[in-house]
């Protein structure tokens, strides 16, 4: 496979809505392309069963018409980003290609919003604590003899928080997780003034869910949104299993997903509340 599976989807489902608004049957853009396309390769991009060139993207968007520079950017960088090999490639063998999928949207998006239940989000989570994760969570051989590996690269794909153009991250996290009892000394401590660090950054923002709120939408499952810069039909949720990962891609489902999550921004704390709640809990961890 040339590219991750999500984001051709991505841009796939958006080419053929471009050519709907126009009125143009795929008939229709294979003659009006003099030759460029046939009705079977416009399908193909479309249904995500092949890349798309910047070339050919670029060509259609002349044929139906796009002058809108933003969204003419966001969708030339979905098929340029297509085309090139990320750090996560050398890890193949390693990560599955749904996992793929997520590091390469990470390394995208603009920003992320992600709701957890359980755990610490990955993108905040110190190494000790991964490997204690990661090593609870595997679930079969193959997984248990990757453990380095996996927290290799649970690590590399924070590097979004902190590049030039960082990601911007709102996490919330249900309370309960910041009580967990990790066998490590000291790793759950450490793990805590990580998020207090983190939280100290301007594009991470962090809130706490109290342990005695009332029930809420986000014990439905945890989740996280990546969104694309401000072509909002783009967005896609990311719902992770124990054995597998969901991505919702239609706008009317991610819109559900958004809903839900500001609910759960005015269920919980503040982030300054949220903030001396990690710290008192981090005085009475061990």
């Amino acid at each position: 496979m040339s590219g991750p599976t999500v984001r051709r989807r991505r841009l796939g489902k958006k080419l053929r809505a471009l050519r709907d608004a126009q009125g143009l049957t795929l008939e229709d853009v294979a003659d009006k392309s003099s030759g460029a396309f046939t009705v079977a390769k416009l399908s193909r991009l479309e249904t995500a069963r092949s890349a798309a060139k910047p070339a050919d993207v670029e060509r259609l968007l002349d044929l139906f018409g796009v002058d809108d520079a933003e969204l003419r950017g966001a969708l030339l960088s979905l098929a340029r980003e297509g085309a090139q090999r990320g750090w996560w490639h050398s890890y193949r063998g390693v990560l599955s290609p749904v996992y793929e999928d997520l590091i390469s949207l990470e390394h995208e998006a603009s920003s992320v919003r992600s709701w957890q239940m359980g755990v610490i989000p990955g993108l905040l989570q110190t190494g000790e604590y991964a490997r204690e994760i990661i090593t609870a969570t595997a679930m079969s051989a193959a997984v248990e003899g990757r453990i380095d590996p996996l927290v290799e690269v649970r690590l590399a794909r924070q590097a979004v928080l902190t590049r030039e153009s960082p990601v911007n991250l709102w996490a919330i996290i249900a309370e309960g997780a910041l009580h967990t009892t990790c066998l490590g000394e000291g790793v759950m401590r450490d793990q805590l003034s990580r998020l207090l660090e983190r939280s100290r950054r301007p594009n991470v923002t962090i809130q706490v869910l109290p342990s005695d709120a009332p029930p809420h939408v986000g014990q439905m499952g945890s989740y996280s949104i990546l969104s694309f810069e401000e072509q909002a039909d783009l967005d896609v949720v990311h719902v992770e299993s124990l054995t597998s990962a969901l991505y919702v891609e239609e706008s009317e489902h991610v819109g559900v997903y958004r809903d839900a999550f500001e609910r759960l921004r005015a269920a919980a704390l503040s982030p300054e509340l949220s903030a001396q709640r990690i710290a008192e809990i981090r005085e009475k961890t061990e």
